[in-house]
């Protein structure tokens, strides 16, 4: 059932993402793009450190 409840909440999120980011993609250029993509993937490996602990310790 969680799986399910994922996917919709991606779904949901692409669906508003792809118009809001194709409105405003020509306003931001590439280079603001760049600046922030190089944070992408120290957040998603804090990220899942974070979820490695909560699952070691309190999923017991």
């Amino acid at each position: 059932m969680n799986v399910f409840v994922i996917l919709l909440c991606l779904f949901v999120a692409l669906v508003i993402l792809v118009p809001l980011l194709e409105k405003y993609s020509a306003r931001t250029g590439l280079d603001k793009a760049t600046k922030y993509a190089k944070y992408v993937w120290p957040l998603v490996m804090i990220s899942l450190v974070i979820q490695l602990i909560y699952v070691l310790l309190w999923k017991q």
